[in-house]
């Protein structure tokens, strides 16, 4: 690919990323679970818009998994215990401009397998 394709793609995931994000919030009750892809590896975390908090976080790093649908399934399982001990049953999903479809959507049904509602 060529660098202006490259970068025309990132420009558009930079919209679609604030168009989404003025529509949503997080709460300490609901949080926004703001979702991050690599290449290489895939970050989520648990935010308190209200008090610019992070509740929870878990990253495919730490883990040891890949940026591939079965990492996506493990970093959820690992994600949704973490948001249970903190005593959350219910969030927004921030897909953060990513196309809801392979890892991001690998992880949102692991997210609901382990009863996380959104």
């Amino acid at each position: 690919m060529n660098l202006k394709v490259m970068k025309q793609k990132a420009a558009k995931r930079v919209q679609r990323k604030r168009r989404i994000r003025a529509k949503i919030s997080g709460t300490a009750a609901k949080p926004r679970v703001s979702f991050y892809r690599s290449n290489r590896y895939i970050s989520v975390q648990a935010i308190d818009d209200d008090a610019s908090v992070t509740l929870a976080a878990s990253s495919s790093k730490t883990l040891g998994a890949k940026a591939n649908k079965e990492g996506a399934a493990v970093l959820a399982n690992d994600f949704a215990g973490k948001l249970k001990a903190a005593g959350i049953s219910e969030i927004f999903f921030d897909r953060n401009g990513y196309v809801y479809h392979g890892v991001v959507a690998a992880f949102a049904d692991a997210l609901r397998a382990n009863e996380i509602k959104f």
